[in-house]
């Protein structure tokens, strides 16, 4: 249950940049330079490479967390800065196309290679012994144990991901996201944190094995197809979802109904396609394991 207090501590936070219509227009010198934002980016960061260097002092370089894996996680930081630092960030109040792909950068890159990464792992390393021992004992018990176990039931995880998708996409919650920092703040946290808890399940940690390669592969199989569905929808429509693009497209030369499509593109094809090689790698790791 460590895992629940250092992953929503580290990494949720990163998430909670909203970027109401902006006033501007965009450019590339918009980079998100809040203070509070880049702080929460380098604790995160350099919380997991001391830890890493901790750990690998310890047990030597390569165990435990392996060479790969700190590298999943350094790409899995660099994708959360280009979708909540970069210029990205301003442009999505102006682009649907942008802000998809400022969310599909949190679902599908950032979650799953912060997972592989085994960030909780480092972080645990990275706390004094003492306080590693406590926040274990706290969260290790009672309330906050049930809440994990719910959490991280893959069929819990599934719903609250596809839930999470579909009713942020329903045009006016997506358009109140873009009127209201408060309410696009929600929103980055409920993706970014059901995406965690989604890839942690379908990419196997859990040491209780409540699931296997099997049922992965069905999760990332119903996923994609869900996901698909909402891009063809956006692909397919014929008028704007959301008004709140109208006049900000339109103002930097983009047909809104184009830039719409472009976006329901982008969650369909490349998003359905990180999907597919998902499974592609579960079912490789449990054909390795059966030769063994």
């Amino acid at each position: 249950m460590r895992a629940l207090a250092l992953m929503l501590a580290a990494a949720l936070p990163l998430a909670a940049r909203a970027h109401a219509t902006a006033e501007l227009p965009p450019s590339w010198s918009n980079w998100n330079s809040a203070p509070w934002l880049v702080v929460s980016m380098l604790l995160a960061a350099g919380g997991y490479a001391l830890g890493v260097r901790r750990l690998w002092r310890n047990a030597g370089r390569g165990r435990g967390i392996a060479l790969r894996q700190a590298g999943a996680f350094a790409a899995g930081w660099l994708a959360l800065a280009m979708a909540l630092v970069s210029p990205l960030d301003a442009l999505g109040g102006w682009l649907f196309s942008a802000h998809m792909v400022q969310h599909e950068l949190l679902m599908v890159v950032a979650a799953p290679l912060l997972v592989l990464g085994r960030p909780l792992a480092a972080w645990a390393w990275a706390l004094p012994a003492g306080a590693s021992r406590a926040v274990g004992r706290w969260t290790g018990r009672g309330p906050w144990s049930l809440l994990w176990g719910a959490l991280t039931d893959p069929l819990a995880a599934w719903a609250l991901h596809a839930l999470a998708l579909w009713s942020w996409h329903v045009p006016a919650l997506f358009d109140a996201a873009l009127h209201d920092e408060a309410v696009h703040i929600a929103q980055h946290v409920s993706f970014l944190a059901t995406a965690l808890f989604f890839w942690w399940a379908v990419l196997g940690h859990d040491p209780r094995g409540r699931y296997g390669p099997g049922p992965s592969v069905a999760y990332l199989f119903t996923t994609m197809l869900h996901t698909a569905a909402l891009g063809a929808l956006l692909s397919l429509a014929p008028t704007p979802w959301y008004p709140a693009y109208l006049i900000p497209a339109a103002s930097l030369g983009v047909d809104p109904v184009q830039d719409q499509q472009l976006g329901g593109l982008v969650m369909w094809v490349p998003a359905g396609f990180a999907y597919v090689a998902a499974a592609l790698s579960v079912v490789g790791r449990m054909l390795t394991r059966v030769r063994a």
